[in-house]
């Protein structure tokens, strides 16, 4: 509860929501993103974590893995996917790479074999965080109309 000012100020941000859904987030929109976060992890046993810097604790983002249930061709297959978000003041510092990582890792030592990630295909910065973080293009989808970029990580140490 106490990330939600943080939270709502983030996904309220144009830019920030620009190649995500391209509309900023009502306050009630960013509080029901912030339940179904919480459910997330009663019902998959995973899901976002709130990123904030170690050193004075401000926050940065949201990362994680969902099951959303997209209406996506082609389907997710319930595989985790993974997401991440983050304030504009935190874009380009290598916040995504760090957190998307720790994720992963943590995702990993629970035996999950494959994550996958959608990403507009004009957003070069989340294809460089996914590509560092061992994302490869599966191919392209389409979600909501518009074309998609479908990628998928297999566990290293399968």
């Amino acid at each position: 509860m106490t990330d939600f000012h943080d939270l709502h100020a983030m996904w309220s941000d144009p830019d920030v929501v620009r190649h995500i859904s391209g509309v900023p987030s009502s306050e009630q929109e960013s509080w029901f993103r912030l339940l179904r976060y919480r459910g997330l992890w009663d019902l998959l046993g995973y899901g976002y974590w709130c990123v904030r810097t170690k050193a004075d604790g401000r926050y940065v983002g949201d990362v994680g893995f969902a099951d959303w249930k997209r209406d996506i061709e082609p389907s997710l297959d319930t595989v985790p996917e993974a997401g991440w978000v983050l304030a504009r003041w935190a874009h380009g510092q290598g916040f995504a790479t760090e957190a998307l990582q720790a994720a992963l890792a943590w995702m990993d030592g629970r035996g999950v074999d494959r994550t996958v990630c959608i990403i507009a295909p004009e957003h070069a910065a989340s294809c460089r965080v996914a590509e560092k973080c061992g994302y490869s293009l599966k191919g392209n989808a389409c979600f909501r109309g518009e074309k998609t970029l479908l990628l998928q990580r297999e566990r290293d140490d399968r």
